[in-house]
C-alpha cells in the first residue's frame, strides 16, 4: 500500500521533504498558498532586477552536499557556486572598518590593528577558532542529526561530552570577550546571531558556529539566486512523482474526534485526505489557526519568538563600487540596540544593519551598470507594545541607512541613485507567510528552546500529524531545516518502510532509567 502524505507550504523544510519522501516512494502532494515555492526564500523582480527576499547567505555547504547525496545527485550539477572573495566589510560607528575573510594572513594583519601586534593576538584568535570548530562539530552531531522524540534521548549519557564542549549555559559574546580585548572585534565576532534572530548577549556560545563556518568554509552565492537550491529541490522532487500545486491556500487541517489527522481542507472549501500531514507552515502559526484549539497552542502563542525585520529593495540607477557583496553597518550602542529589539520590541534609535549586493558577485542580479541592493534592518516582532508605528518604523529606518552609508562610505548622493524600492515590514512577513507576529525564524533558541525542549516534528496531540521548519527540532536557518528534513525522512521510513530498526521494549525501558539519573544529576548541578 502506497502512504499517501499531503506537506502545506512550500518553503525550504517543505520542498526539501517531498524530495526526500518521494525518492522512497510516498506518494507526495505539496499544497502552497503563494504562486511560488521557497516561502522566504523565494525571489522578487522588478525591471531586470533580482532580489533575495530572504536568506543570502549560504553556508556551511556541506550540508547542502549532504541532501543531494542523500537524493543520488550531484549538486554541482543543479546549482553553480559562486564563492564570495571577501566574506564581509564591517563598518563602525566613527568610520573605522574591518574586512572579514576566508583568507587567514590577511585576517591576522586586520586583527593587529585592533587587537595589537603582539603574538597573543594570532594566539588568541587560533584559541578562538579551536573553540569555534568543537561548537561547529559538536552541534552539528548533537543538535543538527540526533531526533529528541523523548526527553530521556537529551538525558543520554552519550551526549554528555559533547554538550559540555558547547557552553550551554554561557553566550556568544561572552565567548568573544575571552579572546578579543578590542570593542571593535566584540563586535565583528558576535553580531552572527542575528543569523538567527537573536541577540549576541543571549544567544547561546555554541552558536559561534557560524562565525566559524564563514572562516573555515566560506561564504557562498547560488548563481540565479539562492531559490535555485529550492528550484532543484523541487524539480527532483516532481521527477519521483511529487505534486505540487500553488496558489492554494489552506483553512483548516482536519482531525477527526479520535484526534487523527486525516487531511485539508482549502479555503475554497475543497476537502483532500491523506494518511499523513506534514506542516512546513509555521508552527505557532498552525497551532494556533489551522489545527483545533488546545491549551498547547495558547503556550506556544507565548513562547520566545526571534526578530522581525524591515528589509529594503532597492533597484538602483548605478553601480555603487564603495558596497562589497556582504556589508555589516554597527551601532556604536551596541548592546542598547540589541536591547531594543529584543525587549522593547521596537526599532532601535540608532539600529545597526546588514547590506547585500548580489550583482557584485553574480551580474545577472542586475540590469548592466547597475546594482541591486538589499538592506536588512532588524526589529521587534509584533508585539502587545502599545503605539507601535510600522509606518513611521519603515521611515525612520529607511533614513537611517541611507544617511548612515552616505556617512561612512563618503557617498553624498546614495539617496538619488535609488530608482525603484519595495518594502516588507513585520506586517508583511505576517500576512504573507503566516510568520506569527511577523517573527522571520520562528522560536528563538533559547537554552529551553533547543534539543529537546525545541517542539517535535512529530506531534504529540494528533495522531499522523508532522512539523517540519524554523520552529521545530533541530532549529532555524536554512541547512538547519534541512538537517530536520533527514531526521523526518527517517521517522516516517522507520514507521512505514522498515519495521526492523524499531526499538524493543526492553532496550528503551534502559534508556528510560538511564535518562532519570542523568535527568536527576543535571538538576543537582544546575
Amino acid at each position: 500500500m502506497v502512504v499517501k502524505i499531503i506537506i502545506i507550504g512550500a518553503g525550504v523544510g517543505g520542498t526539501a521533504a517531498a524530495a526526500r519522501l518521494s525518492k522512497k516512494g510516498f506518494q507526495v502532494e505539496i499544497y502552497e498558498k503563494n504562486a511560488y515555492n521557497g516561502g522566504r526564500c523565494s525571489l522578487i523582480y522588478q525591471n531586470g532586477h533580482r532580489f533575495d527576499q530572504g536568506p543570502s547567505l549560504y553556508l556551511m555547504p556541506k550540508i547542502f552536499e549532504e541532501i543531494f547525496e542523500d537524493l543520488g545527485e550531484d549538486i554541482k550539477n543543479h546549482i553553480d557556486l559562486l564563492k564570495c572573495p571577501s566574506n564581509y566589510s564591517v563598518h563602525f560607528h566613527d568610520g573605522e572598518t574591518f574586512e572579514l575573510t576566508t583568507d587567514i594572513s590577511k585576517l591576522s594583519r586586520s586583527l593587529e590593528k585592533y587587537e595589537g601586534y603582539g603574538e597573543s593576538t594570532l594566539i588568541n584568535f587560533l584559541r578562538y577558532l579551536k573553540e569555534t570548530h568543537v561548537h561547529y562539530q559538536r552541534s552539528v552531531k548533537v543538535a543538527l542529526k540526533t531526533d529528541f522524540q523523548h526527553w530521556y534521548d537529551f538525558f543520554n549519557p552519550k551526549f554528555l561530552p559533547d554538550v559540555i564542549q558547547l557552553h550551554l549555559l554561557d553566550t556568544v559574546y561572552n565567548r568573544v570577550c575571552k579572546y578579543f580585548k578590542s570593542d571593535y572585534m566584540r563586535k565583528a565576532f558576535s553580531f552572527q546571531t542575528m543569523y538567527l534572530g537573536m541577540s549576541p548577549y543571549d544567544g547561546l556560545a555554541a552558536y559561534s558556529l557560524l562565525q566559524y563556518t564563514e572562516i573555515a568554509e566560506g561564504i557562498w552565492y547560488p548563481k540565479g539566486g539562492f531559490h535555485k537550491v529550492l528550484e532543484s529541490l523541487e524539480n527532483i522532487a516532481v521527477q519521483h512523482g511529487a505534486k505540487f500545486n500553488y496558489n492554494a491556500d489552506v483553512q483548516e487541517i482536519i482531525v477527526d474526534d479520535k484526534g487523527v489527522a486525516k487531511g485539508i481542507k482549502m479555503v475554497n472549501g475543497d476537502v483532500v485526505n491523506s494518511d499523513i500531514v506534514i506542516c512546513n507552515a509555521d508552527l505557532v502559526y498552525a497551532y494556533n489557526k489551522l489545527l483545533p484549539k488546545t491549551s498547547y497552542a495558547d503556550k506556544l502563542g507565548k513562547k520566545e519568538l526571534t526578530s522581525s525585520s524591515i528589509s529594503f529593495y532597492w533597484s538602483m540607477k548605478t553601480i555603487v563600487s564603495q558596497l562589497k557583496v556582504h556589508n555589516i553597518f554597527l551601532a556604536e550602542k551596541y548592546k542598547e540596540s540589541f536591547d531594543q529589539i529584543f525587549k522593547d520590541h521596537t526599532l532601535p534609535d540608532e539600529p545597526s544593519f546588514y547590506v547585500n549586493v548580489p550583482s557584485r558577485i553574480d551580474p545577472t542580479a542586475a540590469p548592466e551598470g547597475k546594482d541591486t541592493i538589499v538592506v536588512l534592518v532588524p526589529v521587534g516582532h509584533i508585539s502587545n507594545v502599545p503605539n507601535i508605528d510600522f509606518d513611521q518604523h519603515v521611515k525612520t529606518a529607511r533614513e537611517h541607512v541611507i544617511d548612515t552609508i552616505e556617512k561612512r562610505l563618503k557617498i553624498s548622493n546614495f539617496r538619488s541613485m535609488i530608482d525603484h524600492e519595495i518594502v516588507n515590514d513585520p506586517r508583511t512577513w505576517q500576512n504573507n507567510f503566516n510568520l506569527w507576529k511577523g517573527s522571520i525564524l520562528g522560536l528563538s533558541h533559547s537554552l529551553f528552546q533547543v534539543l529537546w525542549f525545541r517542539p517535535s516534528m512529530k506531534c504529540k496531540i494528533f495522531e499522523n500529524l508532522y512539523f517540519v521548519g524554523a520552529s521545530v527540532q533541530p532549529g532555524t536557518g536554512v541547512p538547519i531545516v534541512l538537517c530536520g528534513t533527514k531526521l523526518l525522512e527517517k521517522q516516517l521510513c522507520d514507521r512505514f518502510l522498515d519495521s526492523k530498526v524499531t526499538k524493543s521494549s526492553w532496550s528503551m525501558c534502559v534508556s528510560f532509567l538511564i535518562g532519570i539519573i542523568v535527568l536527576l544529576i543535571f538538576c543537582t548541578l544546575f
